[in-house]
């Protein structure tokens, strides 16, 4: 069992940056890839960013490539979500996600645990 704890949500203006953080506790944090995904209101579930067990490897959505970056500090059993030139398209409840999949993969069925998400807001 893994517990997911997202933190750093907020209100910024548009083409701001906030950082958002994902706690993990529970089963060994580096033997999962992990995921934010993002949902905004009437909106699907849908992926943003990935990384896998080691951060070797990331994948982005296109709408956020080159403007949002993962990492994870697997010491500190957390991952992070680096988002710069956010943009009014970008609010939404952003998740965090582990897969005991050690590779990146972007759908959230195969995603095993899930934090209960933390606002983002950029105002048009």
């Amino acid at each position: 069992q893994v517990q997911l704890v997202e933190s750093g949500g907020g209100l910024v203006q548009a083409g701001g940056s906030l950082r958002l953080s994902c706690a993990a506790s529970g089963r060994t944090f580096s033997s999962y890839a992990m995921g934010w995904f993002r949902q905004a209101p009437g909106k699907e579930r849908e992926f943003v960013a990935g990384i896998n067990w080691n951060g070797g490897s990331t994948y982005y959505a296109d709408s956020v490539k080159g403007r949002f970056t993962i990492s994870r500090d697997n010491a500190k059993n957390t991952v992070y979500l680096q988002m710069n030139s956010l943009k009014p398209e970008d609010t939404a409840v952003y998740y965090c996600a582990a897969t005991i999949n050690v590779v990146v993969v972007i759908h959230p069925d195969d995603y095993d645990y899930w934090g209960q998400g933390t606002q983002v807001t950029v105002p048009s």
